[in-house]
């Protein structure tokens, strides 16, 4: 562990502004010194230095900064300094308003344990698992989430279904249709966690983006997050106040977006009822993954996937609700979000959340909250752990107590042995033991987690020979004094329920110790990519997912080798970047985690050249000269690669992940078309040039909309003209027959008059007497397209409610419609009695089934009263599937859309008996033809209907 520079002084509120700057050039001059030691003493330090150009601090030496000086100074500085603080000068004026470092947390401040309780095990959704909570214990703890140093937030299981139900409504309220995607671009605070469920129970989908970190690089992020939110065509954003500004600006680069909304502008409209009804298949969150800019990855994952994932999980780990997951991952990464987070909702366990800001402003609060909180579950990748070592200081450690640690997963990235070893020996002393240390695997394709150790195992390390993996692909143990085998941790086996094998190119599985792809398969599996048909189609191969991973297996346990995509084959062999980089990184000159190894096709020579682009704040020639011999000499005597060309870059100029990570791809694309070099543009001229890709997205929107606007008006013109005219005529013609076909011509004309003609389809030949017709019921329109699509006179069942209105009660009885009581239990059976004679008298009787309608895709479960009446008469029963309606004018909605609508009638289904059993047979036969028919969920299953009379019936 490591100390730090200190200034001459004790105390910062004692001294002048004119001696604490001083203080800080010293200490900023010390640590560039150390991370660039090649530069010798910097005595250029000045307040006006940049901190990446002049200076050369990535992220993680900004952290290390400002940790110094919370250190020197004996004060806290706020962690937004870390994406906002430019200069020096940002940092000085940071210091002069500081405040004194707090007392911190008392051990009076830990939470007492909570009691076991049950697991949802019957939820077949998210939806449901908050519910059970929310039912069961709804005071019980679920979050505490991390605001500064002095506070944490609680959240209980209560308190985040209030609030999502209250955010579900403001989507509602603002057109949010069932299984449209919200993006979510908010900050680790109470405001995400509602707003997550708050989009599930309005029956949207979640997309997770993160917000921005830097401002030197606020174009290239907000050009990727408009290009996932285009793939993902979402309709409505959420962002916090202060990003306001940033959802403008895409809001003008996607044209599916419709609103751009705060939580506080979400929460004015009051509270659902209850949450939307969601089928266990449905969608439940879409996870982009890290790629270039022109193409988004989106994982589809279903409330199945994340379940069958996290009782998996749960099960690996032996974790209940009495554990304690400690965590400051992205709730943007699936590790953070569905490992730690929705993990822990499921179990019933708290869970204790950090931003990573805070977590990489000082790395020490995340064992004291584990410490605080007596954690028993954590997470991190690799490099959080090697943060700690160099970071945390023995005098941070005081009183820390590691010791409740029962699992602390390491996944998400490659697994040093190195670093494992390190973590373990340094917090030894305060309870860690090395058997908590789990390398696990797993990706965003399954969810989150594929493969577990497992518990109470130390981590297993082998030494691989590299010329006989590298070259040959056999995975053969090395010698004890071999200086340069390669070492892999066993990541573990596979989850319950899920399988793993290896396979060479031709696809043929290998044996144990041979290297080849990973493939993968199992319930947690996404079944594809969103709106991304060619990278779904490079994902599945005969039933099982490719995970872009080389590995080999023994004795069960899988040792990930290196990324497929990232591999680099080379005069017959393979070449890890990860490895050179890594190495080269130790040089002088050379900024530590800037290296990027990629391959790029030599036009001249036919083949694939190995390219090293180097970060480095050196210019003189002399210099750089000497850097590359040495990165030559390095590369081929410790590594055997022979390098063909050596690219030189300032500092940040190699793209990176949200998390730290080298994006290799984009780093290739830059190197091709010669942009590395380039110089990044100022805020003022990023926000411009966004502002201005934005402008015709603006215009061409304002358009459609006047568009939209314009042809509602004229759909309602045409309605009300029509309605009126049909009004007058049925009421003064004098035969039904008549009546019936000015409203068949009427209805007929009304669709085509609004650009939305009916396509008839199956069996459309209808007969004319002594015949039960049912449809399905998505919206108010339904009774209209069944009077356009079917000729000559047709009897609804339609609602009591409607024979008391003054224009819908004497316009219906002239047609002829049979009333039905919905919810008195006597007139039901009045009700049936009346179709049973209506029946026998040869009327073609049409209900609807359902007896109402939502806005949400899906068949809701079927009213007897219309199969009853078939059985009882020896009726036949033609299935009508209507599609499109839903899209077109959706229940609660009075805003028409353009659309299609397709009208299926099935072949006649005849009863196989008069008696009650006969009447479910005959209702569960024609119910199995509409749902395989109208392409939505199946909601019977979900649906909880309440006692109902045999009768059906229609809103208008």
């Amino acid at each position: 562990m490591t100390g730090e520079l200190e200034p001459d002084r004790h105390d910062l509120h004692d001294d002048t502004d004119d001696n604490l700057a001083p203080a800080l050039l010293r200490i900023a001059g010390g640590l560039a010194e150390e991370l660039h030691p090649h530069l010798g003493r910097l005595h250029h330090v000045t307040l006006d230095c940049d901190l990446d150009r002049d200076l050369g601090l990535d992220s993680l030496g900004r952290a290390e900064l400002i940790l110094r000086l919370d250190r020197a100074f004996k004060v806290h500085l706020p962690d937004e300094l870390l994406s906002s603080a430019n200069s020096l000068q940002d940092l000085l004026d940071a210091l002069q308003v500081a405040k004194p470092a707090g007392s911190g947390w008392t051990r009076d401040e830990i939470p007492i344990s909570l009691p076991e309780v049950k697991e949802p095990i019957t939820a077949t959704t998210l939806i449901d698992v908050l519910n059970f909570h929310a039912t069961t214990h709804p005071e019980r703890p679920h979050l505490k989430v991390w605001q500064s140093e002095a506070l944490e937030q609680s959240l209980s299981y209560g308190a985040l279904h209030t609030a999502a139900l209250k955010i579900a409504k403001g989507l509602i309220e603002h057109g949010l249709e069932p299984g449209a995607r919200v993006a979510i671009m908010l900050a680790t605070k109470p405001d995400f966690f509602e707003v997550f469920f708050g989009i599930l129970y309005a029956g949207g989908v979640p997309v997770p983006l993160y917000p921005p970190f830097r401002q030197s690089q606020v174009e290239d992020h907000l050009r990727r997050q408009a290009s996932i939110l285009a793939n993902a065509e979402a309709a409505i954003l959420i962002v916090s106040d202060e990003l306001y500004r940033v959802g403008a600006l895409l809001f003008g680069l996607v044209t599916s977006l419709r609103h751009i909304k705060t939580v506080d502008g979400l929460t004015e409209n009051g509270s659902l009822d209850a949450p939307m009804l969601v089928a266990t298949e449905a969608i439940a969150l879409i996870q982009y993954t890290s790629g270039s800019t022109g193409d988004p990855k989106g994982v589809v994952l279903t409330h199945a996937n994340l379940l069958a994932n996290i009782r998996a999980m749960g099960e690996a780990l032996e974790a209940n609700s009495t554990d304690v997951f400690v965590s400051w991952l992205p709730l943007y990464h699936d590790m953070g979000l569905i490992g730690a987070w929705l993990g822990s909702l499921y179990l019933g366990a708290l869970a204790v959340i950090m931003p990573p800001l805070a977590f990489l402003a000082e790395p020490s609060r995340w064992l004291h909250a584990i410490s605080r909180h007596r954690g028993t579950l954590s997470v991190a990748p690799n490099f959080a752990f090697e943060l700690c070592c160099k970071s945390v200081r023995k005098e941070d450690m005081k009183g820390q107590d590691l010791s409740s640690l029962r699992i602390m997963l390491n996944g998400a990235e490659p697994v040093s042995v190195a670093t494992i070893d390190r973590f373990s020996k340094c917090f030894a002393p305060y309870g860690f033991r090395p058997e908590v240390m789990m390398p696990v695997y797993g990706l965003a394709e399954n969810s989150v987690g594929l493969a577990f150790p497992p518990l109470g195992r130390a981590p297993i390390v082998e030494r691989i020979n590299r010329t006989a993996l590298t070259r040959r692909g056999a995975a053969v143990l090395a010698g004890a004094d071999d200086p340069s085998a390669l070492s892999f941790a066993a990541c573990g086996r596979p989850l319950a329920g899920h399988q793993i094998r290896i396979v060479d190119d031709s696809g043929r599985e290998l044996p144990e110790r041979k290297q080849g792809r990973l493939q993968f398969k199992g319930p947690s599996a996404t079944a594809g990519y969103f709106r991304n048909k060619e990278k779904t189609a490079a994902l599945l191969t005969n039933g099982w997912l490719e995970s872009g991973d080389l590995a080999y297996m023994v004795q069960g346990d899988v040792y990930v080798t290196g990324r497929i995509k990232d591999i680099i084959i080379k005069a017959g062999r393979n070449i890890y970047p990860h490895e050179i980089e890594e190495t080269v990184g130790q040089l002088q000159g050379v900024r530590k985690g800037c290296v990027a190894a990629v391959s790029s096709a030599d036009l001249n020579a036919g083949t694939e050249q190995l390219v090293l682009v180097v970060e480095t704040k050196l210019t003189d020639t002399a210099a750089l000269a000497e850097l590359h011999k040495a990165i030559r000499e390095v590369c081929v005597a410790s590594l055997d690669v022979p390098l063909d060309v050596i690219e030189f870059v300032p500092p940040r100029t190699i793209p990176k992940t949200s998390s730290g990570k080298i994006r290799r791809a984009a780093t290739k694309e830059l190197y091709e078309a010669g942009a590395l070099s380039t110089k990044p543009k100022q805020l003022w001229l990023q926000l411009f040039a966004l502002a201005a890709a934005g402008m015709g997205s603006r215009v061409r929107r304002s358009w459609q909309r006047v568009g939209a606007a314009l042809y509602a008006g004229y759909w309602w013109f045409m309605l009300g003209l029509i309605a009126a005219s049909l009004w007058g005529l049925v009421i003064i013609l004098p035969r039904r027959r008549w009546r019936h076909s000015a409203v068949h011509g009427a209805a007929w004309l009304f669709f085509h008059l609004v650009g939305t003609p009916l396509k008839l389809a199956g069996n459309v030949i209808v007969p004319k007497e002594k015949v039960i017709l049912v449809a399905n019921h998505s919206s108010y329109l339904d009774s209209l397209v069944i009077s356009a699509a079917i000729a000559g006179e047709i009897t609804f069942v339609a609602k009591s409610e409607l024979s008391k209105q003054a224009l819908a009660g004497p316009f219906l009885r002239r047609l002829g419609a049979l009333f039905a009581h919905r919810t008195e239990a006597a007139g039901g059976v009045e009700d049936t009695k009346r179709q049973c004679q209506a029946a026998q008298a040869g009327e073609r009787i049409i209900s609807f089934p359902e007896g109402t309608l939502t806005r949400m895709p899906g068949l809701l479960a079927f009213h007897l009263g219309a199969f009853h009446v078939a059985a009882q008469e020896g009726l036949p029963v033609v299935p009508i599937t209507i599609r499109g309606t839903r899209s077109i004018l959706r229940d609660g909605q009075w805003f028409p859309h353009q659309g299609s609508i397709t009208v299926y009638i099935g072949e006649p289904v005849m009863p196989d008996g008069n008696d009650f059993a006969a009447s479910v047979r005959l209702r569960d036969a024609v119910r199995a033809v509409m749902l395989e028919q109208c392409g939505e969920p199946d909601l019977a299953k979900e649906q909880v209907l309440m006692p109902s009379v045999p009768s059906d019936s229609s809103k208008p």
